[in-house]
């Protein structure tokens, strides 16, 4: 049970991380941070719609992973500790 804790834990780091960088990816909506700091400039130029779709998709993807990983630690610590 213990690499299986071990790996779940490695997985989470992993995932937030991911999300942090995917998120701070995306490109800003106008009124926000972003555009403060000139990001909504940049992001605009960078970004297409495809590509800020597919940026969604993969995004979501590793949320759902990230979710699925909490929900198993939380298993795991209420009926194997």
């Amino acid at each position: 049970m213990d690499i299986l804790t071990t790996t779940l834990w490695t997985l989470l780091v992993i995932t937030s991380c991911l999300i942090i960088i995917l998120v701070l990816m995306h490109r800003g909506r106008g009124g926000g941070i972003a555009d403060m700091f000139g990001g909504g400039i940049a992001s605009g130029i960078n970004a297409t719609g495809s590509g800020e779709r597919n940026l969604d998709r993969i995004t979501w993807g590793v949320v759902i992973v990230f979710g699925m990983v909490i929900i198993l630690l939380g298993l795991i610590t209420k009926y194997w500790s």
